[in-house]
């Protein structure tokens, strides 16, 4: 299959956000490919053993994409920049309800010792996220450089695309953004082990 025109792509999702039903069933086969390797790319940075499978998370994003109603698209950048922090957002609620069911989810603890309940890889993706929302809070644009760059694989042109500044703006923002994220995962990382 020939891979789709970032045009057509970008077509039909306006065509779709304008209630075109028939553009959404045109649409899915069209990026599908492309959701896959986003989903990949993610799964590829989990530990070995990760209980939520490539499949899963393509078709939980496809399911949290579906829903978007208030979404007006405004081309193919912009779709992968929201499924990628969709396919995030996924990943860290997994993480937490991972992190919940080995604190013994919803019953009522017995011990009073509550040590090593938390895997590296769930408490890793955790503080990602936290670092992420402090991050936005702080300044939105970084985080979603961030999102859009490391987890989204987009290339920095389709991300100033997106955002509507220019590939120099967005490689500046992309350092900075990296600098403080590696600073706040350090120090947390660090408040941890003391």
């Amino acid at each position: 299959m020939v891979a789709p025109s970032p045009k057509e792509v970008s077509r039909l999702l306006i065509d779709w956000g304008n209630g075109n039903q028939a553009a959404l069933d045109e649409l899915i086969p069209l990026v599908n490919d492309e959701l896959r390797r986003l989903a990949g790319r993610y799964m590829r940075r989990e530990n070995p053993g990760h209980t939520l499978q490539t499949s899963a998370l393509v078709n939980e994003a496809y399911l949290r994409l579906v829903d978007q109603r208030s979404v007006h698209w405004q081309n193919r950048a912009h779709f992968f920049g929201v499924a990628a922090q969709l396919m995030r957002r996924i990943l860290v609620d997994h993480a937490r309800s991972r992190s919940r069911a080995k604190r013994g989810g919803g019953a009522q603890m017995v011990s009073l010792v509550d040590q090593g309940v938390v895997s590296k890889e769930v408490a890793e993706v955790i503080a990602l996220d936290q670092a992420l929302t402090n991050l936005a809070q702080m300044d939105p644009r970084k985080s979603q450089i961030v999102e859009m760059k490391f987890f989204g694989g987009l290339t920095t042109e389709e991300v100033a695309e997106v955002l509507k500044i220019t590939s120099r703006t967005v490689e500046r923002e992309w350092r900075k953004a990296k600098a403080w994220l590696n600073r706040a995962l350090t120090k947390g990382s660090e408040a941890n082990e003391a």
